[in-house]
């Protein structure tokens, strides 16, 4: 199996629907790489193989490379179509970076501390709004992942974009679009307004 960061390609000289039913019951991925200075190329990769890489969260972030046909060029995963029926990866969309030049990427939080935290300690339980966040950095530090530390979040209390813990030169997207956009991340609930919440919602629908 290729390094877990490295999608091995071919050139995809058709095109269309049809075209890509028929990769796919070659058991082949159809998928494109776009971006840069260079015109949008389709590429075949073999589903198995696609499907080990996404096993890994780590791929979702990272800059990876390419190789089409012997070539390798940096890029991002920017889409992943799957079939919600079937076990299946659809269609693999490829963003070219350039190493010298600012990307924007969705990267996972990691929380931890949650049973620990002042909160967690009173029977306060973690509210989660998002699993992820967009990020604007140069290729070289992009994060894996974004670490939320709950240790000292109460109940009532909340951590918000502008209180995350950023690597230098990484900055949250959100935050660039004004005050509004600070968004919680992560709130601690009292755990008996959630249940009163549990018993409001199970009396409305009876």
């Amino acid at each position: 199996m290729s390094n877990v960061f490295e999608f091995v390609a071919e050139c995809r000289d058709r095109s269309g629907t049809t075209a890509a039913r028929g990769v796919r019951r070659e058991g082949k991925v159809p998928a494109i790489i776009y971006g840069g200075h260079t015109a949008p190329q389709k590429l075949v990769l073999s589903h198995n193989e696609v499907v080990k890489h996404l096993e890994h969260e780590a791929v979702y972030s990272h800059v990876l490379d390419v190789t089409i046909d012997g070539k390798t060029e940096k890029a991002i995963l920017k889409g992943v179509q799957r079939n919600p029926a079937r076990f299946q990866i659809l269609h693999l969309d490829f963003l070219r970076v350039s190493m010298s030049e600012a990307i924007k990427v969705h990267v996972p939080l990691h929380f931890i501390n949650e049973n620990t935290s002042v909160g967690g300690k009173k029977g306060g339980v973690a509210t989660h709004s998002m699993v992820d966040v967009e990020v604007t950095c140069l290729p070289s530090v992009l994060p894996e992942f974004i670490e939320v530390d709950l240790a000292k979040l109460d109940v009532g209390e909340s951590i918000h974009l502008s209180d995350l813990k950023m690597p230098a030169g990484v900055e949250v997207v959100a935050l660039h679009q004004g005050p509004e956009h600070d968004l919680p991340v992560v709130s601690m609930m009292s755990s008996k307004v959630t249940k009163d919440e549990s018993a409001e919602s199970s009396g409305a629908s009876e």
